[in-house]
């Protein structure tokens, strides 16, 4: 990007059952891609909810994100569901996932990428290493690839 370009402002779901994870990754995002606007959602359910307009967001005006950031470990509807219901759904296959979690267990991996998940990152262990990663994601997310933002059906 130049520097006479304005950043084009993204919507990222950040969906983590963790406040404190939550709070530095929105930080992280926020330092290195100002105009990313981070949404939260607080497990699957809370996630689909957002999705769908249901529960504590049946009023909510937002648009869908251009980016999920799923953890996989979370209590009611955990990320490895989420990613399944999400990814087997038209209305939102085409949002790409980053699965973004503490675990690097092979069979998470594995798993993950077979449900459709875009990139699986394991959180790393200190805000200057999430900095790190988060730079990494805005390059390769906002400045790299081209995504679809809203098929037609």
């Amino acid at each position: 990007m130049t520097d006479q370009q304005q950043p084009k402002p993204i919507h990222i779901l950040l969906v983590d059952d963790d406040e404190d994870d939550r709070y530095l990754t929105k930080e992280a995002f926020q330092q290195h891609y100002p105009a990313s606007r981070i949404s939260f959602a607080e497990d699957g359910e809370d996630l689909m909810d957002f999705l769908t307009y249901q529960g504590r967001y049946v009023d909510a005006k937002h648009t869908l994100p251009e980016l999920i950031l799923l953890d996989l470990n979370m209590p009611r509807k955990d990320g490895r569901e989420a990613l399944r219901e999400i990814k087997s759904d038209s209305q939102f296959r085409h949002i790409p996932i980053v699965v973004l979690t503490t675990s690097d267990a092979r069979d998470d991996v594995e798993t993950s990428y077979l449900n459709g998940a875009n990139s699986f990152i394991t959180k790393p262990p200190t805000f200057q290493r999430l900095s790190e990663v988060t730079r990494a994601i805005v390059q390769y997310w906002f400045n790299v690839v081209t995504v679809c933002e809203h098929p037609e059906e």
